[in-house]
């Protein structure tokens, strides 16, 4: 590229023909305009004189002007001018290799990291090197190839979850040994320090000459949530010290309707010249159970999220005690105690079972509890098998029933003798007994038992031969303390003595709050160590991208519990949410003790950042300059024959004006309303995608014809149809979703289903349409129809009859009987009427006021019927006839009908229409 008053040319050769533009000024010169023809009778006279001398008249210097300036104009553009081109040479035609560290650190700056790394590829295509691009963060074998390959696959390079490991670093450096010959290197670097960084510049330096671009912004990182107290303690790092800086940390979940809301934001600040920065969040334990990450605003990196499992959430504890509220002092209360060693740590939820299992809390504890009801014992038990831990405390009540006594019950871990047991008092010979160690399998394992502990009564186990695997604690003299078993996916344990200080000393020492916090009964900010995960294997269910967004695993393997706390994020080891089968537990990019650096780099390597200003190209627009003068030569030729006026070679002028300013210089992304916007401000009938072309052009012809009609018809104004895929798109903003089943439609997701059962329960509607009402009338079934099955069997769909007589479609707007589409008489199925639903006396139909019914299924083909062309003319034949039209005509009333329903509710069935609806049936 040549370099020319700051500005750089591709082709300057082609600026050879600025020289021509003084001949061409000759040239126009002797050159006269047209001239200007004017009718005169009187010049017959003249005809046959010869006039000896010949004058032409000359072209006007400003028109001669404009010519040469739009002559100009091309010649430039034509040269490729670049305004801020790059000032570094090409290296000649030796390969070039494009180095980027692709890691988490460089997200938030990786539009300008692309930007730069197409500067590089073009300035090699022009010079002919071939290219290699090499990922540090996922290296393969390095390809020289044209330039023009790679800047085809650059927009699909993204940065990745993690930065190079030593695993990554060797299999660079084996790549970098593989490749032949010499080559030059531009390195993109994220800005961190990583180990392995001073190999890898050295193996490239034996290459050839190094360009390092770094990215100028310190790197931003989040470290995992803790709690402190009964806040939320966050730390926020940045890679450069700095002066002082304010970032706001959002805490992210999902409201009750599911959808991912900001809960609370937190202003953390950096002091001048700090690294870190901390500050506390206090939520209340609602939005505390919601949480599912924390991230910086503004920040898209995923580094810069935290993401949070079962460790933070304060669990909710449920204490239910067999005594009232106001019975007894405070300290014998079964649950004072209790209270004193949770409330610290846990939610505490007091009052009835009844009223506390549908909260669905974490742990359930029945504080001398003999008997349920068997409603609640069932409810517990399910409650139990789905994963909830009940923890049972003895007393006198439990000693005293028949509760275990004939067989082990399914909320008892243990058979227990009639009676208690009372070792010291007055009444007894022995003495209060202690405490055992705790044994190796034990959950209380390393627990250190103090020597004041003492008991001096409980409940005992009868002998069994599964009585050894279920004691988690017991006395010196062997007798079980603390049994548990395994109920479903959760458990069931049982102190043998009583929550107070009434048989035991147990709940006046600390050994009590550690036992409750090593059974998970509370909430530990504390994360698992290596050695604890020992064994197990975790899945992941969410990973985190290179940009901070969390995505469904899929088949991702497992990972092995010490790996998930111990090795470094990687390919094998995705920053994301892992699920153990009884908890979940996140691992983040950033993990406890975890330092960003700067990068470092050597004297001999030269640093450049990303303030340079872009190129920017100047031929297009040099060239649409050159048009628009060539327009203004026509103009004024066209003045100076006369055979333009003067006011409209001025309209036409201001014209042209308006359009240069209007015309854009150069194409740039502009901020363009998402369809969402659009949507939400208008009534939408949409169709969902089915993947066969013609099904999916019928269906949005036919919803165009039914907004048309809608709009004619009543007061209801729909905008255009649209057409919805199931996973990417948004269905709140559609009020009726029309679905055409084919045979080979493919089955939603999960996050589909989800989506589609949220949509059902918020009160939109689904029109499953099977078009087979042909078949179905002679009694086969279709494949549609199968398919139906398969689709409809995740969805949240209530019992479905037969439209009965009486129902709201019957008269939402028209008053039906049938409903056909394209084909006729097919049965219609709707939400089944409730059972009690009563019809008064003198009334023709049942008050059915309860709502919108949420699927409609049928197969007569409605779209076909509804389907118009541009000109609003019927697009598909229906029936024969005037009888075809009439079918027609009743499909059309059979959709509106069934917007109106689905806008309307049942408001039709309220009794104050009764007199009209009577009157219109009588006529």
């Amino acid at each position: 590229m040549t370099m020319i008053a700051g500005i750089g040319f591709t082709a300057p050769w082609l600026l050879l023909g600025l020289l021509a533009l003084p001949v061409l000024w000759l040239l126009l010169r002797a050159i006269p305009p047209a001239p200007k023809r004017q009718p005169f009778p009187a010049v017959t006279l003249l005809l046959g004189l010869k006039d000896d001398e010949s004058l032409s008249d000359r072209t006007p210097w400003w028109l001669l002007l404009l010519r040469l300036m739009a002559v100009a104009a091309a010649i430039i553009g034509l040269s490729g001018p670049v305004l801020n081109p790059s000032t570094e040479e090409g290296g000649g035609s030796g390969p070039l290799l494009i180095v980027m560290d692709a890691g988490w650190g460089g997200a938030a700056g990786w539009k300008q990291t692309s930007a730069q790394a197409g500067v590089q590829l073009e300035e090699a295509g022009r010079a002919g090197r071939p290219v290699a691009v090499l990922r540090l963060s996922a290296p393969e074998v390095l390809q020289f190839r044209a330039a023009s390959d790679w800047q085809r696959q650059l927009a699909g390079l993204a940065p990745l979850p993690w930065q190079p490991g030593p695993d990554q670093l060797e299999q660079a450096l084996a790549a970098i040994g593989g490749a032949e010959g010499r080559f030059d290197t531009v390195w993109f670097s994220d800005g961190l320090e990583f180990p392995g960084r001073e190999e890898l510049i050295g193996a490239l330096g034996r290459r050839g000459e190094i360009e390092v671009y770094e990215q100028p912004a310190a790197v931003l990182g989040l470290m995992p949530a803790s709690y402190t107290g009964s806040a939320i303690e966050l730390t926020v790092q940045r890679s450069l010290a700095g002066p002082a800086q304010e970032v706001s940390v959002v805490a992210q979940g999902k409201d009750p309707g599911g959808t991912e809301r900001s809960l609370a934001s937190l202003p953390v600040r950096f002091g001048d010249g700090a690294l870190t920065a901390s500050a506390e969040l206090s939520l209340p334990a609602e939005l505390r159970a919601r949480l599912s990450r924390f991230e910086i605003r503004g920040v898209k990196s995923a580094g810069a999220v935290a993401l949070t499992d079962d460790s933070l959430r304060r669990r909710e504890v449920a204490l239910v005690s067999s005594e009232s509220a106001d019975e007894g002092l405070a300290l014998l209360s079964p649950l004072h105690y209790l209270r004193q060693a949770l409330a610290p740590s846990a939610e505490l939820l007091e009052g009835a079972l009844g009223d506390l299992l549908p909260a669905n809390p974490d742990v359930i504890v029945l504080a001398d509890v003999a008997r349920l009801a068997p409603a609640q014992e069932e409810a517990v038990i399910e409650w139990v098998e789905n994963g909830g831990l009940l923890l049972r405390f003895a007393g006198p009540r439990l000693a005293a029933s028949d509760t275990a006594r004939a067989g082990e019950g399914p909320l008892m871990p243990v058979r227990l003798r009639i009676g208690g047991r009372s070792i010291g008092g007055a009444m007894s010979w022995g003495e209060p007994k202690t405490l055992a160690p705790f044994a190796e399998g034990s959950p209380f394992y390393g627990l250190e038992v103090p020597a004041e502990v003492s008991i001096s009564s409980q409940v005992v186990a009868q002998p069994d031969p599964e009585l050894s695997q279920r004691v988690i604690a017991e006395l010196a003299d062997g007798t079980p303390l603390v049994t548990r078993k395994t109920l479903g996916q959760g458990q069931v344990v049982l102190f043998h003595v009583t929550a107070n200080a009434e048989w035991s000393s147990l709940p006046l020492s600390g050994l009590f709050v550690s036992m409750l916090e090593r059974l998970a009964v509370s909430s530990s900010a504390a994360q698992p160590d290596a050695a604890d995960l020992e064994g197990t294997t975790w899945t992941p269910v969410e990973v985190l991208d290179g940009f901070g967004r969390l995505e469904a695993a899929g088949t991702l393997p497992g990972v092995p519990g010490p790996d998930l706390v111990a090795a470094p994020a990687g390919p094998d080891l995705r920053p994301g949410v892992y699920d153990g089968g009884r908890r979940m537990l996140a691992r983040n990019v950033l993990r406890p003790g975890d330092e960003l650096r700067a990068a470092r780099w050597p004297a001999s390597v030269e640093v450049s950042s990303y303030d340079a200003p872009q190129e920017l190209p100047l031929g297009g627009s040099l060239l649409t300059l050159a048009l628009l003068l060539l327009a203004l030569d026509v103009l004024g030729t066209l003045l100076v024959s006369g055979l333009l006026g003067r006011a409209r070679t001025a309209a036409l002028a201001a014209a042209l004006g308006l359009a240069a300013l209007a015309a854009p210089q150069h194409l740039q992304a502009q901020d363009v309303p998402a369809p969402e916007d659009f949507r939400a401000a208008e009534l939408v009938l949409a169709h969902v995608l089915t993947g066969d072309p013609q099904v999916d052009r019928v269906a949005e012809a036919g919803l165009r014809g039914l907004s048309d009609t809608l709009f004619f018809r009543t007061s209801v104004e729909p905008a255009n149809p649209a057409a919805v895929d199931l996973e990417r798109d948004e269905l709140a903003f559609y009020p009726l979703l029309y679905w055409p089943v084919t045979r080979d439609q493919p089955l939603p997701s999960s996050q589909a289903y989800a989506k589609l059962n949220t949509y059902l329960r918020a009160g939109g509607m689904i029109l499953f349409d099977t078009r087979d009402a042909d078949l179905a009338a002679s009694g086969a079934t279709s494949p549609a129809a199968r398919r139906l099955q398969q689709i409809a069997l995740p969805l949240d769909i209530p019992p479905l009859e037969v439209v009965p007589e009486d129902h709201v479609l019957t008269r939402a707007f028209y008053l039906l009987q049938d409903f056909p589409g394209r084909h006729g008489r097919g049965p219609v199925w709707v939400e089944a009427a409730p059972p009690d639903a009563e019809q008064a006396e003198g009334i023709p139909f049942r008050n059915l006021n309860d709502g919108v019914t949420p699927v409609v299924i049928g197969g007569n083909d409605w779209a076909a019927a509804w389907a118009v062309d541009e000109n609003g003319r019927p697009l598909l034949p229906v029936g024969r006839g005037y009888a075809g039209e009439r079918q027609r005509e009743l499909a059309f009333r059979f959709g509106v009908n069934l917007v109106m329903h689905v806008l309307t509710g049942n408001y039709k069935s309220d009794q104050v229409h009764v007199p009209a609806l009577l009157d219109r049936l009588g006529q």
